[in-house]
């Protein structure tokens, strides 16, 4: 995993099986150890409710030939939907020819 893919807090429900699956992943060292976990209702029902809507996109599609394509695609539904809501400073624009010119 790359630096930035590693998370900082995992939100799920308050379901036991949540709690022993990370401390799990933790104990074999698949996931890092300073990795919190936050079991907030609400918190946890932001995340479903934003999935939801996400889902809702994608089935209209037939489906995803590989994983790069999902990702692709996926990214893209997110950046178009954060700049409709008018964040677009979560996402960092790079230009790839512009790395040699400067």
């Amino acid at each position: 995993m790359k630096k930035w893919q590693i998370p900082r807090f995992i939100n799920t429900d308050k379901a036991p099986a949540y709690g022993r699956a990370l401390a799990l992943l933790k104990r074999e060292g698949r996931c890092p150890s300073d990795v919190e976990h936050r079991q907030i209702k609400y918190r946890n029902n932001v995340i479903e409710c934003d999935h939801g809507k996400l889902k809702r996109i994608i089935n209209a599609t037939l489906g995803f030939k590989s994983m790069k394509t999902a990702y692709a695609t996926i990214k893209g539904i997110e950046v178009m939907r954060a700049l409709r809501k008018g964040r677009p400073q979560h996402f960092i624009m790079v230009i790839p020819w512009a790395k040699c010119a400067w």
